[in-house]
Parts: C-alpha cells; sequence; structure tokens
C-alpha cells in the first residue's frame, strides 16, 4: 500500500466520540505487509471510539517507511489498550515500532482539546528486524502519558546511528530480553510489572474476530 496497509480506526474527535461504536476483538494474523508511506500495521489516529482486545500475530512487514503505529492526537478521547502484538518479522524498515500522541489532523475546528486519548497496555513480544533504522519512537502526551508499554524478546538490527536505536517521551512500561537495550522509560523490570502487560490470559483467544 502507499499508506498504512492494515490499520484499525474508530472514528474521528468529536464525532467518533458521539457516535461511540469501538473496534474491538479483532484478530489479524498470517499476512505479509508492506506501506512505502505509512505503516504496515497501524492503530488510528482516528480512534475516538476506542480500539482494544486487538491480537496481531505471524506477520511479516517489509520494505516499508513504519513497521508498526500506534497513532493518536490531543481531541480525539477514545482510547488503544490491550493489544498484542507477536511473532512479526521485519525487514527493510525505517522505524520498527512507533506510538505517537501527536498526530494533529481534525476534521474541523470543533474538536476538544481538553478530550485526551488514553493508550495502555500494549504488549510487543517475539519480534525480528533487520536493517532497521530506528528501533523505536515512542511520543506520548504530557498531559496523557502511554502506560504499561511492554517489551519482550525483541532484536533488531539497526543500519545507521546505532547509539540511539530508541527515542521516547512520555511513556512508562517495561522490557525483558530486548537489543538494542530500550530507553530509561522502558527499562522497569518486566518481572515486576506482568501484571499490566496485555497478555491473551486476560482475553481468551476464542473471544477475537479474526481479519
Amino acid at each position: 500500500m502507499g499508506h498504512d496497509a492494515v490499520v484499525l480506526k474508530s472514528g474521528w474527535d468529536e464525532y467518533g466520540i458521539s457516535y461511540d461504536k469501538p473496534t474491538s476483538n479483532v484478530h489479524v494474523r498470517g499476512v505479509r505487509l508492506q506501506s512505502f508511506a505509512g505503516a504496515g500495521m497501524a492503530f488510528g489516529s482516528e480512534m475516538s471510539g476506542g480500539i482494544s482486545n486487538v491480537l496481531v500475530e505471524h506477520v511479516y512487514l517489509h520494505d516499508s517507511l513504519l513497521g508498526i503505529e500506534l497513532k493518536t492526537a490531543r481531541g480525539r478521547g477514545g482510547y488503544i489498550k490491550d493489544i498484542l502484538v507477536t511473532d512479526v518479522v521485519m525487514a527493510n524498515v525505517q522505524v520498527g515500532i512507533e506510538a505517537t500522541g501527536h498526530c494533529d489532523s481534525h476534521p474541523d475546528e470543533k474538536f476538544d482539546p481538553s478530550a485526551l486519548p488514553v493508550v495502555s497496555g500494549i504488549t510487543f513480544e517475539d519480534i525480528v528486524g533487520t536493517n532497521v533504522s530506528i528501533a523505536g519512537n515512542f511520543t506520548g502526551l504530557s498531559e496523557s502519558p502511554f502506560t504499561s508499554i511492554c517489551l519482550s524478546n525483541i532484536t533488531f538490527s539497526i543500519s545507521s546511528n546505532p547509539f540511539t536505536p530508541w527515542l521516547c517521551s512520555d511513556i512508562s512500561g517495561s522490557s525483558q530480553n530486548v537489543s538494542p537495550e530500550p530507553c530509561p522509560e522502558l527499562e522497569s523490570s518486566f518481572s515486576s510489572t506482568t501484571s499490566t502487560c496485555f497478555t491473551l490470559l486476560h482475553h481468551p483467544y476464542s473471544q477475537v474476530a479474526v481479519l
């Protein structure tokens, strides 16, 4: 695709908040994804009705601007939560994983900038990437930091500037077995925060729909 190859959405700003129809119980698996100007797998940025309980697995992402992206902004409201991305292979990707609260496009001027999105309970595990320029770029909102971002068993082969492979602000979470070493905001002990990390134990496999 020219932009995001597979993307989940649920409404834009005040219109999505009013319509209040969440995207939930989704299973994406066994796909090969390529995006020249976007992400192979994306969530948002129009997510005002909420996105939750999503399993993404057995995915090959290649020759793309971004591998996996979560995106939102002030005025969206809503949430992106309880997401598990697992068993992913990436090749020739500029940014492996990105989560941003600064995707500031709006349908009109009627949006409420105090409607803050919640991003929490996002787990990335068992991911391998080769020829990746930046491992991760996580930029939450100062008024609504992204929380419970969990990284486990992730290895990226960095192709440029290996001294700053991860970029982080207004985010908290944990990690284990991640290379290159993630930013300090994500270096808390994985075992001490496992209860806040989203897993399939919280939502049985049988409850998710298949895409």
